[in-house]
């Protein structure tokens, strides 16, 4: 099980996330509001809290969101688990759909600290059953479809 940490969003592609606190998430669609929202395998983004705090450990001063992820998730590792796994967050329910992703060096993460945890720490997700995310809130991995 898992707590939600922070629920992040932006207007715009290519931008820093700010943490909202809480979100409404649409069915087969994404997080209303969020840039990276539509009909497509990657409505959401998820990053284990554990893993940002190691980078931060190694010098990296980074807010929720910096790393354009949705949804900061402590006690769970997502990197870890496949492709097809479900997460359900009070009536959200998640289908992960890819794990890393290929990352711009031009990011300001990796201009600094030669190196961002998104390609490999980062999963996406599209939502299988909407509704309200809320920091504080509990995550269940709840199988493989």
């Amino acid at each position: 099980m898992g707590i939600v940490i922070a629920v992040c969003t932006s207007p715009e592609k290519g931008t820093q996330k700010t943490n909202v606190k809480e979100a409404l998430f649409i069915e087969d669609f994404g997080i209303q509001g969020d840039a990276h929202a539509g009909k497509w395998h990657r409505q959401v983004s998820l990053l284990s809290y554990d893993r940002i705090e190691e980078f931060r450990a190694r010098g990296a001063e980074v807010e929720d969101g910096a790393f354009g992820e949705n949804l900061v998730v402590s006690g769970i590792d997502f990197r870890s688990l496949p492709v097809g796994t479900r997460l359900r967050c009070g009536g959200v329910v998640l289908e992960m759909t890819q794990i890393g992703k290929e990352c711009h060096h031009g990011c300001q993460i990796f201009q600094k600290m030669g190196e961002c945890i998104m390609p490999r720490e980062g999963v996406f997700a599209r939502v299988i059953r909407g509704g309200k995310i809320r920091v504080g809130d509990e995550m269940q991995v709840t199988g493989h479809e």
